[in-house]
This record gives structure tokens, C-alpha cells and sequence, in this order.
């Protein structure tokens, strides 16, 4: 991470469970490059003791606003002016809440107010707390001023509960702080994004649909934006956490993506399909409840739109990048699949297997492209998405779109 060298990192670090990641933290931006100061408030105080920080940084932690030993006694200037970014992780409700509302009665909350450095925030709390209105609200106002939100991950949480809420892993911190002090990836444009599966209605209670659970484009969408994008993204049936700063247009059916996507892919730069779009869908609606009435039932389905194959076929089109989940032969199929609908790239992944694909937290793509290839993962879908928007910047640059 050649950005972060000789970078001046203020860590600060609020009091979640998740403080014990931070530790790692400090060592993997230092073997970054970056030097590092440690704030602790006095809740952090009570799950990671600042000997910890002071061990791994190599530096006096800093806990009280009114420092004796500090410049002229006015620490929070002090480090204010010291710090070129930053970096709050873990990010609790309460001080998300506190930033919010300008709060300045500790000595993290003031050093908010007083640096003119970019900050950013990694949240991690329960899945509740993260999805209650109030912290998402605040987390939209602090957005408009200008902090930057990385994460929070999904899975298991230290409450037992499973969802979103987990601080990201230090390693995907030191990337994304990385992205930082440089040109983001993609700064200025539009990208448009689907995720999660469609549903076909049979009746008013039933309906056909598939295993997708939208993780990946939800990580992709937030990627994105962390890489400086405008990110639409057009999703269907699931519960997941709209990501920070992206707007969400929800739908249903294939027939609500494609004209969702149809009324938005001409604004469009980049266009990342990896909705499981169902194929087909009935021929007839029955308008009422079918009841039972023998050993077997025959529908009659009709082919759906193809979505991904309309708009790469846009004169002037956005670059497009396609998903194939395969359960079996996979390189051939999805080769197969990104000449035939004329896409710029596509991602192919195994499904049907432990750890990885729908319904997990975890992936490793296959993305291939005319001429050549990368293997990206295995590992969280969280990393993988920033990998796939690195690789999607770096391919649509060299094709001069």
C-alpha cells in the first residue's frame, strides 16, 4: 500500500467489543507505512487497555482532552494538526450519534471539530442498533459533511445474532484507508448495479424465485462508492442494509429490473449485473388462490427479458460486466455466456457448494475478460467486491471508455 507510506494515521478508537480488532489495526497500517496515534475514549478504555496501543504504535496513547503533557496543554489541536486523515474504528451508535450532533465534551469528539483532515468512520454494532433509524440518519448527515463510511461487514456478531453490524477486518480497512490519498477509482462516474434474486408470481401467495441472497451486489454497490462512484443500486427481493451513501431502487419481478435498469443505464458508466434475474416467467397469473385439485399441475412459462444482453447492446453503453453462477464447468460456460450477450467482462462463480456462492458470506470469482483472466478470493464477499471494482477500473481505463 505504497499510499499510506509515511501517511500520519489518527487512530480513534470508541468503546465497542470490536476494539480488540484495532490492535491489528495499528500493526497493519505501520506495516503500511503509515505512522499512527491512538485516541481512546474512556469506553474503549474498558475492553482494550491503551498499554495494548501503546505497544503496537510505538506511541503515548491519548485519552484526556486536557493533557498536561500535551503542546500548551491544548492536545486535541495538537493532534488535530498532526493527523492527514482520521480513521474512527470501531465506530459504536453512540459515537456515530456524538459526531453527528457535534458533541465535543471528550477528547476524540473535539479533535471532529477541530482537523481539517478527511475522516472516516468504521462502524460496528448490533444489527439492530445498525439498522435503527436514528443511527442511519445520523450516518446520512455525516455523509453530507463529508466522512467517509467503510463497512460495516455481515455475519456472526459478539451478541450471538447473525447480520450486518461487524467492523471490517483490518486488512480491508488498511485498503480502503489506502484509497484515501489518491484519486478514487472511480470518482465521477455512474455506476449502476442489480443484486439479489426477482420474483415470478404464480398466484396472489405464490410465486417462483431462486437461493440468491443480494450479498455480493451489496458489497459491490458499497465498493463502489467508497471508490468515489455514484452508485445506483436496482435490487430485488431481500433484507440486507441499503450501503451508505447508494441509492436503492427495490423491485420484484424481472420485468420491474429491466425497466428500472432501462430507464438508467443510458446515465450510466459502468453497468454490474449480478442480479439472479429469473429466466422465466408465467404465461398467466392466476388472479386468485389455485387450490389443489389433483396429483399434478402443469404452468406454462415464457422466456423473461434479458436484462444484461439489452444493455450491452447500447450504442455507447456503459462497460458491463455480467455474473454466471455455474455447477459446473464454469470457465467454459461463462466465456460462453460473455461473447454471446458482447459484455466487457464477466465474473463466474461455483454455487451449490459449502462456504462460498449464495446464502454465504464468503466467494471467489473467476472474472474473465477478451484476452485475459484474474482469480480474485477465496474470502469475504466485502474484500472480493473492492477487488472486482479495483480490477472493473482497471480493465474500463484500458479499453479508453
Amino acid at each position: 500500500m505504497s499510499q499510506l507510506q509515511g501517511r500520519r494515521i489518527l487512530l480513534g478508537v470508541t468503546g465497542g467489543i470490536a476494539a480488540y480488532k484495532s490492535a491489528d489495526l495499528v500493526r497493519r497500517l505501520k506495516e503500511a507505512g503509515a505512522e499512527v496515534r491512538v485516541v481512546m475514549t474512556r469506553g474503549a478504555t474498558e475492553f482494550v487497555r491503551p498499554l495494548t496501543f501503546q505497544a503496537v504504535s510505538g506511541e503515548p496513547v491519548h485519552e484526556s482532552l486536557l493533557d498536561p503533557q500535551a503542546e500548551a496543554a491544548m492536545g486535541h489541536i495538537e493532534l488535530a494538526r498532526w493527523a492527514d486523515a482520521l480513521l474512527i474504528a470501531p465506530a459504536t451508535a453512540d459515537a456515530l450519534a456524538r459526531m453527528a450532533h457535534g458533541l465535543a465534551d471528550d477528547l476524540l469528539t473535539t479533535i471532529c471539530l477541530a482537523t481539517e483532515a478527511p475522516i472516516a468512520v468504521a462502524p460496528a454494532m448490533n444489527r439492530v442498533m445498525w439498522a435503527h433509524p436514528a443511527t442511519q440518519d445520523n450516518l446520512a448527515l455525516l455523509q453530507r459533511r463529508g466522512v467517509r463510511v467503510f463497512g460495516p461487514g455481515s455475519g456472526d456478531q459478539a451478541c450471538g445474532e447473525v447480520g450486518s453490524g461487524r467492523m471490517l477486518e483490518p486488512l480491508e480497512l488498511v485498503q480502503v484507508m489506502a484509497g484515501m490519498f489518491g484519486q478514487p477509482l472511480l470518482q465521477g462516474l455512474h455506476v449502476l448495479i442489480t443484486a439479489g434474486p426477482t420474483r415470478e408470481p404464480i398466484d396472489p401467495v405464490r410465486y417462483i424465485t431462486n437461493r440468491s441472497s443480494g450479498k455480493m451486489g451489496f458489497a459491490i454497490a458499497e465498493a463502489a462508492r467508497q471508490a468515489g462512484a455514484q452508485v445506483t443500486l436496482v435490487a430485488g427481493p431481500c433484507t440486507l442494509p441499503t450501503p451508505a451513501g447508494v441509492e436503492r431502487v427495490d423491485v420484484e419481478t424481472a420485468g420491474q429490473m429491466r425497466d428500472a435498469v432501462a430507464e438508467r443505464a443510458t446515465d450510466s458508466q459502468i453497468f454490474i449485473a449480478s442480479a439472479a434475474v429469473a429466466d422465466y416467467r408465467l404465461d398467466t397469473v392466476a388472479e386468485s388462490k389455485i387450490k389443489k385439485t389433483g396429483e399434478n399441475m402443469q404452468l406454462t412459462l415464457v422466456r423473461n427479458p434479458d436484462i444484461l444482453a439489452e444493455v450491452a447492446a447500447l450504442d455507447g453503453g456503459p462497460f458491463t460486466v455480467g455474473f454466471a453462477a455455474e455447477t459446473d464447468d464454469m470457465h467454459a460456460h461463462a466465456q460462453d455466456k460473455r461473447r454471446r450477450k458482447g459484455l466487457d467482462m464477466i465474473a463466474a462463480n461455483w454455487v451449490g457448494r459449502p462456504g462460498s456462492g449464495f446464502d454465504a458470506d464468503n466467494n471467489a470469482l473467476e472474472v474473465l475478460w477478451e484476452g485475459g483472466s484474474a482469480s480474485l478470493g477465496p474470502g469475504p464477499k466485502t474484500r472480493i467486491a473492492q477487488e472486482l471494482i479495483g480490477l472493473i477500473a482497471e480493465r474500463r481505463q484500458q479499453q479508453g471508455n
